[in-house]
């Protein structure tokens, strides 16, 4: 039990003798745990920023390949192509993350669109020596410039060479 215990003085030149004042703060300690209990389990410090994902349920249907732009992220920057690994139709470029890729983004899709009339498909291919942040960023800059239509895939042994030559896996 908590206690407060005043002392006996003298004042005033005369001894006089206190009763001791026991104040119990038992009750005091009891309520500062509620209430610090109470906050910490009702306040929300952050509040998670969640980006929908829509995943197929069905089997994927093909893509042709004029429309089909891939990103392929690398340690720390990323290769875009669009086509196939084997004949790309567009030279692999290398694009550092942020403006630089959404502009890359933006143009293939302007691109694609002019040629085929249809909106463009991304297939982002993560490296192992990728890092989360990036493929984040990566997702970040198809939501902003509002493509519709990306995937997830393995990346294949022929995107790792082209990233290999490039000094990026």
């Amino acid at each position: 039990m908590a206690e407060l215990i005043s002392s006996t003085g003298k004042s005033g030149g005369r001894h006089q003798s206190r009763l001791p004042v026991r104040v119990d703060l038992t009750a005091l300690v009891d309520l500062a745990f509620l209430l610090i209990t109470f906050f910490m389990l009702t306040t929300t410090l952050l509040k998670p920023k969640v980006m929908p994902l829509v995943m197929p349920v069905g089997p994927s249907a093909a893509v042709a390949q004029s429309s089909t732009m891939t990103i392929c992220i690398g340690r720390n920057q990323a290769l875009c192509y669009l086509g196939m690994a084997d004949k790309p139709l567009i030279s692999p470029k290398q694009v550092a993350f942020g403006d630089d890729l959404q502009q890359t983004i933006l143009q293939t899709g302007k691109r694609v669109f002019a040629a085929t009339g249809k909106s463009m498909m991304v297939v982002i291919k993560p490296s192992q020596h990728s890092i989360y942040k990036n493929l984040v960023n990566t997702l970040d800059e198809l939501n902003i410039t509002q493509t519709s239509s990306y995937a997830i895939a393995a990346i294949s042994p022929k995107d790792i060479d082209m990233l290999k030559q490039k000094g990026i896996y």
